[in-house]
């Protein structure tokens, strides 16, 4: 979709790009005021710093905890290790954390942390002292608990450093029943989730399968219903990146451009993600893969390549009034967090296309973190009470079936229909059901009011109303 410059540059911070969408959906509600700005505000902001050996040096780090929302308990966030991490950019990520929790009807509160390093520059050991410092720093104030915040794996940081978490904060409350509930994104063996890791990709590709099975909203933009033969670019390739482009595929799409911070690669034909991969692991960047047939030292041009679907799967103000009038997409899929300032989405959505927004569309991380964190509540595999029993049953029900009928069933199709649920099955299905759910409530809200511009302010619609819906029924507002 080739974009009409039809917009004013401005500057402005991340949170209040949050808070202006914000604004711009509390218009549709006839909450009182105080209620809103109650809902809008950040809770409770901590930023502390603490020293660090480096070395044969001291090095003070800057870190951060933000509480957005106590609506809901415990608060529930990723914990972001980067150098651009600031007060601001965390405040708005855990605003986000609020509304998205909602939208998928998880019963969280929103929460952000930030820490203000590249973990690049920094050995095992020392990132393992700066992580276990962090929670030290969160329990001293209160900031970390199952039941008061929990945190997880976000931008720079993964299971190894909520594994160290889990064991500083079970260290400080020795003989806590519940301790390892205190974050999620955990390894399986220290009681983490099957299908956490992938979750936010895995949600990402089917909230873009459920918006182009809507024939209604295809038409317009000419695209078949279906993800069969759609062309999409897709931005970063890490976790989201790239389990979001794998779930794709295998739903039947094709990936044609892929842009990391290195270059951008691209062929119209289709590029085979693993052989991507499998090529940046042995030659440290995507650039020279031998099935591209176009390359970009400059990663922002891959963006504006021909597709139908463009995943912004990196970082924040990706999509910003400078590039928003080149990009060719009919759709915008945000698996990262605020990939598209507020300007540039609304010249996309008022020239015709549609945005998956990133509160809806990267929840699968924290919907499945929700499966985690009742497993670690209740003490008890997904599927492991049950399982024998419900193969039992099914037996039962064919050998009945065979004999009522006198015929057999070959050792597949009994395989097929005999087998109890996995942990992964049980979770994948939790998370598919969440998704389908949530993207149809939310278009619905769309549907309901011609007045209502775009996915994103219906999203923020819904999650607004149930989060005053929240405080009301709490008896925080009369």
């Amino acid at each position: 979709m080739v974009m009409t410059k039809a917009a004013t540059l401005h500057e402005t911070t991340f949170f209040g790009d949050v808070c202006q969408y914000f604004d711009n959906a509390a218009q549709f509600l006839k909450h009182p005021a105080g209620l809103l700005d109650q809902i809008r505000s950040c809770n409770s902001v901590y930023h502390f710093k603490f020293p660090i050996r480096k070395g044969n040096e001291l090095e003070v780090v800057d870190a951060w905890r933000v509480e957005h929302s106590h609506h809901q308990s415990p608060t529930k966030g990723g914990i972001r290790y980067s150098e651009m991490v600031n007060e601001d950019e965390v405040m708005a990520l855990a605003a986000l954390m609020t509304y998205k929790c909602a939208i998928v009807n998880v019963p969280f509160g929103g929460a952000k942390g930030g820490i203000k390093i590249n973990p690049k520059n920094y050995t095992v050991g020392e990132l393992e002292n700066i992580t276990r410092r962090y929670t030290v720093e969160l329990a001293k104030k209160n900031f970390i608990g199952p039941a008061i915040d929990v945190p997880a794996p976000d931008y720079g940081s993964g299971e190894r450093e909520m594994s160290w978490i889990a064991d500083t904060y079970q260290t400080l409350n020795p003989g806590q029943l519940d301790a390892l509930g205190c974050v999620t994104g955990k390894p399986i063996a220290l009681h983490g989730i099957k299908g956490r890791k992938e979750a936010t990709g895995r949600g990402v590709a089917i909230s873009i399968r459920e918006c182009v099975s809507v024939a209604e909203d295809m038409k317009p933009l000419g695209l078949s219903i279906g993800l069969a033969g759609k062309r999409i670019i897709v931005q970063g390739l890490g976790n989201v990146g790239y389990h979001s482009a794998k779930y794709l595929v295998e739903f039947g799409a094709t990936i044609v451009g892929i842009c990391e911070y290195e270059g951008a690669i691209y062929n119209e034909n289709g590029l085979d993600v693993e052989e991507v991969v499998k090529h940046r692991k042995d030659a440290g960047s995507i650039l020279g893969f031998n099935g591209a047939k176009k390359e970009f030292k400059n990663s922002a041009e891959g963006l504006e390549q021909d597709c139908d679907i463009l995943v912004p799967a990196a970082l924040e103000n990706q999509i910003t009034e400078d590039n928003i009038f080149k990009i060719k997409a009919k759709i915008i899929a945000e698996a990262a967090n605020g990939p598209t300032t507020p300007i540039a989405a609304t010249a996309f959505v008022e020239n015709g296309g549609i945005i998956i927004p990133d509160m809806y569309c990267n929840a699968g991380g924290v919907t499945v973190s929700y499966f985690e964190w009742l497993k670690n509540l209740s003490h008890v595999a997904f599927g492991r009470m049950d399982k024998r029993y419900e193969e039992t049953a099914n037996q039962n029900l064919v050998n009945m079936v065979e004999a009522a009928t006198g015929v057999k069933l070959s050792p597949i199709q009994k395989s097929t229909i005999v087998k109890g649920a996995s942990e992964l099955e049980l979770v994948n299905s939790g998370l598919e059901d969440t998704m389908i759910r949530s993207y149809h409530e939310i278009r619905d809200v769309k549907k309901n009011n011609s007045k209502i511009d775009s996915l994103r302010t219906a999203a923020f619609v819904s999650s607004i109303d149930k989060i005053a819906t929240s405080y009301m029924n709490l008896g925080v507002w009369p």
